[in-house]
Order: C-alpha cells, then structure tokens, then sequence
C-alpha cells in the first residue's frame, strides 16, 4: 500500500478532475428537479391521483430512504476491492438509475388508483435508492480526493454547478420539447407520451453522467484510502455508524443544515403560488426565471471558493443564511408594507428577477459550504475514532437533499391549506386577504428555519486552524504507524 492510500495528502486537483467529478451531479440533479418541479403534478393532474395522497407516496420514499443512505455509506466505507471503495458503486448504479427514473415516468395504462399509488411510492423508491448508491459513494470522494481545506470548497463548487446547470437544462428541455402545446394537448403539460419521452431522454442523461463521472475519476484511485482489513459484521457497522454520528460539531452541522434545507425546500415548493397569485407573473415571465437560477449558480461557482477563502467556512455561512433569506423575503414585507411597485409596474418584474439571483445564490453558495463543513468533519472524526468513514456523513448530507423535495412539497401544503387558499384559483380573481395571509405565514416560517439553522451553526466548531492542526496530528499518526511504531491514541498526539 502506498503512503497516499495509507493517509490522503492535501494536494490540488487539476481542472479535468474537478470536471469529471462534477459532472457527476447532474444526474442528481436531474433527478432532483424531476421530483421538484414535475412530479407532483404528473400523477395528479395527468394520472389522476389525489394531491394529498401523491404527497404522502413521495414523502414515504423519502422515509425509506433515511434508512438506505446510511447503510450505502457504510458499505462503502468497508468496501475492499481493486477499484478502490466507492466507484465499484457508482459503476453498479449507473444502469438502475436510468431504468428505474425511465419506470417512474411510464406507469401502467389501466390502473386503479390504488395499484398506481404503490407503483408511485415503489418507482420513487427505487430511483432513490439507486441515486443512493451512486451519489453518497461518489459525494464522499470529495473528502478522500484531497484534505485541503479550500480546495474542498473548490471541488464542491463543481458538483453544485454541474448539478443545478443539470437540472435547470433539463427542466427548459422538458418544457420546450417534450411537454410543448400541440394541436391535441393545447396544455403541453397535460401529455402523457411528453412526460414518458422526458423520462426516456432524462434516465439515458443520468446513466451518461454516471458513468463519465466514474470513469473520469477512475485514475485517482491509487491516492484513495482502503479500509482496514477487518471482519465486517451487522453489530460492528451498527456501533461504528453510532459512535460516527455522534461527533459534536457533525450533530450541530447536520440539524443547522436540516433547517436550512427545509427553508430552501419550502421556497421552492411554494414559489410557483407567489409568480402567479402574489406578482400575478405570466407563464412566460416564469419560465424566463429559469435564467435567474441558472445565473445564480454560476455566481455561487465562482463566489463560493472566494467567499470561504476570505472569512472561513463557519463565519461565511453565518452571513449569508440570514442574507440569503433576508433578501429572498424584502420585496414580500414591502408589499405587504404598501412600499413595493405594484403588480403591473414595469419595475416589478426586473427587481424580482435580480433579487431571484441574489438569493438563490446565496442559498447555493452556503449550500457548498455546509457540504464543505461535513467534509472536515471527516478528519475530526478520524482523530477521535481512528475510522475515516467519508461515506457515512455524506450519506446524511444526501438523506437531507432528497427531503427538500419531500419536506417543502408537505410544508408548502400546509401553509396553503391553513390560509384556505382556494382550488383553481385563477390570477387576479383570489381574495386579496387570502393573498395577504399567503405572505403573513410565509415570511414568519423562513424566519423561524433560517434563524433556527444560523443559531444551531454556532455549535460547529471546525475551523481552518483547527482543520489543519487534525491534519498534523494524523499526518503524524500515519508516520509512526510506518516506522512500525504503536500509537495508542492519534488524539494524544502534540
């Protein structure tokens, strides 16, 4: 074994390698802005299944997968093979993931309500657990590729691009080619051949992102960690993954990103109610807020490594959650407050756009640093464990991914359930009381889960100092284990 793969070395990547990993995202986030965006509203309006009960089929798969996510990352971390611990999953998962994403759009002609709800909940959990084998295996290469502390952040950037560049590329094509009006669907939206073609075309781009990511990254393997040579079994992996989770600063991470992600998640669910209802935006003017998205994450590209580099990841983070959200609800208090242009104005639409892009990329910029956090957790957890499991942390970074779709599908419900917002309600025509309570509630929640997520942050206590004095101590550690020498407890190490 060499002396990369007995201790990973912090050490720059070259841009090929941060684009073949990458790459990689946008098979999740295809996935994920399938499940956001087009989902929900597939088998309700197109199939014709209650929109109670297809939100309780997603947010089920969403159950299953809290179990699948860690035992795929503890399987990974124990993993001995000649390619290394985490691609002989991600070649496996390529194939599953773009057949089961291509099942869930093509349900069986003829069903009862019924059979189509399990054949809902049974494809939803099949394409998550498959996007599981491949995503937390390939997420915690980035904790393995290098130890150093901004280059992290750096290769990060890099998934988040690829993933919303991914997923907002598919959504426009979705739209624009496969669900487009046609003399016999006038709706695009209502075509069930449209929604069955954007599966075939979406499964066949996951499997080719998969396999360029994995096969891209194939060369870095000989600079990966292998697992101790140990017996594997139920009772040890239980107590490792209890021991794993139960690191300090992972907790305050993992529950500050939680809420977050709930934040983030319900503003995605919701926003469709504010574009029409709340700005009384057109179709079009909605569809053109694709481009802010997608501006948005090229900022947060660009800005995230910057931003991380100047104030430290923590003290980053600290800023931008309250920002991010502050900006994302100010033209919403102003409206309510009667000092917001008003819907029709020509300045309503353009400030909306630009404020879209500040917020969204804000959002995606503290994003990148909560999964750059947990990465440096790994080595804290080394030092006090003497276990590197990468994939074990990321697999809870996933699980909380995937509930921004589960989580904001349910909360975005109850907030339009409790303001009794009325059923095909049509722009213009909503009592503006109802209007009105939409932003009374909502605001007050963001409020709540952000401040929630920025007070829970002030637990992590990682820093670039401390992150490089683990870094010594192992690096140490890994010295006098080649000399032949004992080392009772790596934390001992001055």
């Amino acid at each position: 074994m060499t002396t990369a793969r007995a201790h990973p070395r912090a050490r720059r990547l070259t841009p090929v390698t941060k684009l073949f990993y990458g790459f990689g995202s946008v098979a999740f986030g295809v996935k994920d802005n399938g499940f956001s965006y087009f989902l929900a509203f597939f088998y309700a309006q197109v199939m014709g299944l209650p929109a109670a009960t297809v939100g309780l089929a997603i947010m089920f798969a969403l159950v299953v997968d809290a179990f699948v996510d860690p035992i795929v990352g503890q399987l990974s971390d124990n993993t001995r093979s000649r390619w290394g611990r985490r691609h002989p999953f991600m070649y496996a998962a390529a194939v599953p993931v773009g057949v089961s994403y291509v099942l869930l759009w093509n349900p069986p002609k003829g069903w009862e309500p019924g059979l189509l709800v399990i054949y809902l909940a049974s494809t939803a959990i099949l394409i998550r657990s498959f996007i599981s084998c491949y995503e937390v295996p390939s997420s915690a290469l980035a904790a393995e590729l290098t130890t150093e502390y901004d280059e992290r952040t750096r290769l990060l950037s890099y998934r988040y691009l690829f993933g919303w560049v991914g997923g907002l590329a598919m959504y426009g094509l979705a739209l624009s080619v496969f669900l487009r009006p046609t003399a016999e669907f006038p709706v695009g939206q209502l075509n069930r051949q449209g929604y069955a073609n954007y599966g075939l075309f979406a499964g066949g781009l996951m499997l080719f992102a998969i396999l360029v990511s994995a096969i891209g990254t194939h060369r870095q393997i000989p600079f990966l960690r292998e697992p101790p040579s140990e017996r594997v079994t139920l009772g040890r992996l239980t107590r490792e993954l209890i021991g794993t989770l139960a690191n300090r600063s992972f907790l305050f991470i993992l529950t500050s990103n939680f809420f977050y992600a709930m934040g983030i998640g319900l503003g995605f669910s919701i926003n469709l109610y504010f574009s029409t209802y709340f700005w009384e935006f057109s179709s079009a003017q909605i569809a053109l807020f694709t481009f802010a998205s997608l501006g948005a994450a090229i900022l947060a590209f660009a800005a995230a490594p910057r931003i991380a580099k100047r104030f430290d990841k923590k003290p980053a983070a600290l800023i931008l959650i309250p920002l991010g959200i502050s900006v994302g609800v100010a033209p919403i208090v102003l409206r309510l407050a009667g000092a917001f242009p008003t819907n029709g104005s020509p300045l309503l639409y353009p400030l909306i756009f630009v404020t879209t892009i500040v917020s969204v990329g804000v959002g995606i910029v503290g994003t990148i640093l909560f999964s750059s956090m947990i990465a440096d957790v790994v080595e804290d957890s080394e030092l006090k464990t003497g276990r590197r499991q990468e994939g074990v942390f990321f697999a809870a970074t996933l699980f909380i991914a995937k509930a921004v779709t589960g989580v904001g599908i349910f909360a975005s419900g109850m907030i339009i359930s409790a303001i009794r917002f009325p059923a095909h309600a049509k722009p213009g025509q909503v009592d503006p009381d109802v209007i009105r309570h939409l932003g009374l509630v909502y605001v007050p929640t963001q409020a709540v889960l952000y401040g929630t997520a920025t007070l829970l942050l002030l637990g992590y206590r990682i820093s670039r100092a401390s992150h490089a004095e683990t870094l010594r101590k192992l690096a140490a550690a890994a010295d006098l284990a080649t000399e032949g020498e004992p080392v009772s407890s790596v934390g001992d190490l001055a």
